[in-house]
Formats: C-alpha cells, structure tokens, sequence
C-alpha cells in the first residue's frame, strides 16, 4: 500500500466522522455515535453501493491490514484509559447496594434473553465451524453492555452526574462493564480453544495468572513507581513512556494467549492508581491521539466489516427481534433493579434507558466476535445497529421521561 493511499484514506476517513459527529451534536447525540455512523457511510453499505468503483479504489483490501494496525492501536490505547477510569463515583458509598442490584439485574435479565434468543439465530448467522454454545454465551455479553464512558458523556450534557439517578448509574455501569469483560474473556478463550476443554483451560489460567500477577505485584509497584516518579500526579515523558509499555506488554500477553489484545489494555489500565490526577494528564495526552485520530479509523474499519444482507427481507425479522430483546433486557432489568433499591418510577426507568446506552463500548465487543470469528459479518451489521439505535434513543427516552412526570424526577434526583 502505497504511503499517498493511507494518507488519502484518513484524510477522508477523519473529515466524513468529524463532520457527522458535528451532525449529530446539533441533534443532541454524543459525537461518538455520528462518527460510529460514519463508518457504515464508508462501508460497502452506502458508499459501496452508491460509487462502488470509487469504493474499491479507496479501500482496496491490501490496504486494510495497515488500517487494521493502526485501529487496534488506538482500540487498545482507549481501553487503557476506559480501565483508568473504571472506579465508583465519587459519594456513591451510601448506594452501593442499590448499585449493585441494577449492575445485576441489568446484566442478567439481556444476557438471558440474548441466550434465549440465540436457537433462533445460530442456524442462519452464525459463522461454519462455530458451536452453539460460545454463539450464544457471547450473545448473552453482547446484548447485555452498558457503555460507561458513553453514558457519563451523557450525564456530564444534561448535568446529572451529581444526582441520585446520575450516581447510581454510573456506578451500575463501572460493576457491569467490569464483569462483561470478564464473560467476554471466557467466552473468547471457549471459541479459541475449540471444543477442546484443556484449550479452554490452558487460556483460562494463563489469564487467572496474568491477573494475579497484574494485581499482586504490577499494581503495588505501580503505585510506588508513581508515588516516587510522578509524586504530583503528573507523568514525565520518561513515566509516561514506562507506563505505555506497560499496557502494551500486558495487550501482547492477552494476545498470546489467544484473547484480544483489548483485554490486557484494559487490565493494565485498572491496574493504575486512583488518582484524578494521574487520569486527567493521561486522558489530555492519549485520549486526542486515540479518540479524535484512530478510533475513526477503527469506526471505518468496524464499517468496512458489515454487509447489506443484514437489511434483507429475511434478516429484518432477526434485527427487529435484537433490538426488541436488547431494549427489553436493559430498561426493564435496570428498571427492575433501581425499584427493588426503593426508587420511584421515573427514576427507575430513568436509570434503566441510562443502562441501555450501548455506544463504543458495544462496538469494540462486536468487533472482537467478529475478529474472533465468532460472529459473521451480517450478525456484526444487526448488533452495530442496535448498539446504535439503542444508544441514539437514551436522551429522548430521558426527555420523555422527564415530560412525563418533571416534579416527580427533579425531586427524585436532587443531589
């Protein structure tokens, strides 16, 4: 590929997601979902369609394996930083409990529905050669993500990170983002070890010894590193460059052992102390080169993947049933799981439309069972239109909820 092609295709590239990012800010949508939906514009889906020669001179397919690099970069760099960030908001103590029970009930109600559904869909969408169960265990993780970084974005515009339901929703995200990785982590070493249960297990406690070691020695001497090198919070160069080594080190290991390079990322990123300090300088130095450069590279590519054949007469009917599960799953389990804490109606489902924003987070994990193989690429196409459907419709479902009853949420959800 020549250097001229790869610059032409970022360049166009970062102007179409900058400018439907911008697009669908004026609408009142986070950034992060235009420029999702760009890259289903560059894909074969639209652009294809529309100038299919222009198509193929643009992203000939020797070109994608240098995009692919350049996207997984930026995916693993972003992890580190989503990991960084994974902690309890700040006085959430009080509702830890009430947290808890709309992390569970929010996982286990979409992930149930999403295995219930997979008899339904394994026969015509999964890949050849994939068995049932790792199809439907990874449908069951899929459908039941809640994006936490998306949804404090949403918290942070209409001014709710400091309210009852803004505080428990961002703590519910932290615990189910944490445990859908884990579930996803088995279920990748599952696929990657074939029917093999000592494949299985070989991955499995290669990641449980990663992960000790990570925690019992990584992490004490982290916190020293930082203490005595960056004792004001703020990395030096030197640090820094320690501390990207690091994550790519454990990304490496994660690879090795026939996971996604995503999870050591984010393990390394958990890893780091929990210090506002520490995470503002890395999020000012790594999140522009990660979030405005390459993740659109990693959207585009994520476009690339995906095929009109999932918009076929026959397939609408197994994108209508994702979305009706998905949607089902998270507003009524979160729902569920903010009433059982003794939280009235409206701040209820407030709570469970903030659990169904998908966004990115739900984006990385599709791109993973594609990778992975085990997902094809129409499955891919219906699960990134529901990740952006269902996160499109969390600020109008709040709006609506908040028309509805406004004296019952403002007095609900003072701080």
């Amino acid at each position: 590929m020549s250097l001229a092609l790869l610059l032409l295709q970022l360049a166009i590239i970062l102007v179409t997601a900058r400018l439907c990012g911008l697009a669908l800010r004026a609408l009142g949508q986070p950034m992060v979902i235009g420029e999702m939906a760009a890259g289903i514009l560059l894909g074969p889906i639209v652009f294809g369609a529309l100038f299919p020669e222009w198509h193929r001179q643009l992203f000939p397919p020797a070109s994608l394996p240098g995009l692919a690099s350049l996207a997984n970069i930026g995916v693993v760099l972003f992890m580190f930083i989503v990991g960084a960030e994974l902690r309890a908001p700040s006085g959430m103590g009080a509702m830890l409990s009430a947290a808890s029970r709309v992390a569970l009930c929010s996982m286990v109600l979409p992930m149930g529905l999403g295995i219930a559904i997979a008899p339904a869909l394994h026969p015509a969408l999964a890949p050849a050669g994939v068995a049932f169960w790792p199809f439907a265990l990874f449908m069951g993780v899929a459908l039941s993500i809640t994006a936490f970084p998306v949804l404090a974005r949403i918290l942070k515009d209409r001014k709710l990170t400091r309210t009852r339901i803004g505080q428990l929703s961002l703590g519910a995200a932290g615990m189910v983002d944490a445990l859908a990785w884990i579930l996803l982590a088995l279920v990748v070493a599952l696929a990657s070890a074939g029917a093999g249960l000592a494949g299985f297990l070989r991955i499995a406690l290669g990641l449980l010894l990663m992960v000790g070691v990570v925690f019992l020695a990584v992490k004490p001497l982290l916190a020293w590193f930082l203490r005595v090198h960056a004792p004001d919070g703020t990395p030096s160069p030197m640090v820094l460059a320690t501390l990207v080594i690091g994550m790519l080190v454990c990304a490496m290991l994660t690879e090795w052992l026939h996971l996604h390079a995503v999870f050591g990322a984010f393990l390394f990123g958990i890893a780091l102390p929990r210090d506002d300090r520490l995470l503002h300088a890395l999020s000012e130095r790594i999140e522009p080169l990660s979030v405005v450069i390459l993740m659109p590279i990693f959207f585009a590519l994520a476009g690339l993947g995906t095929s009109a054949g999932a918009f076929g007469d026959a397939a609408l009917g197994a994108l209508g049933l994702i979305l009706l599960t998905a949607s089902v799953g998270k507003i009524v389990g979160g729902a569920a799981g903010a009433r059982m804490s003794g939280y009235g109606w409206p701040e209820s489902l407030a709570t469970g439309s903030l659990m169904n924003s998908r966004g990115l987070m739900e984006l990385i994990v599709i791109k993973v069972g594609l990778d992975t193989g085990l997902i094809g690429a129409e499955l891919f196409t219906m699960l990134l239109v529901m990740a952006l459907v269902t996160t499109a419709a969390t600020g109008p479902l709040l709006s609506l909820i908040a028309w509805r009853r406004p004296a019952a949420v403002d007095r609900n959800t003072a701080s």
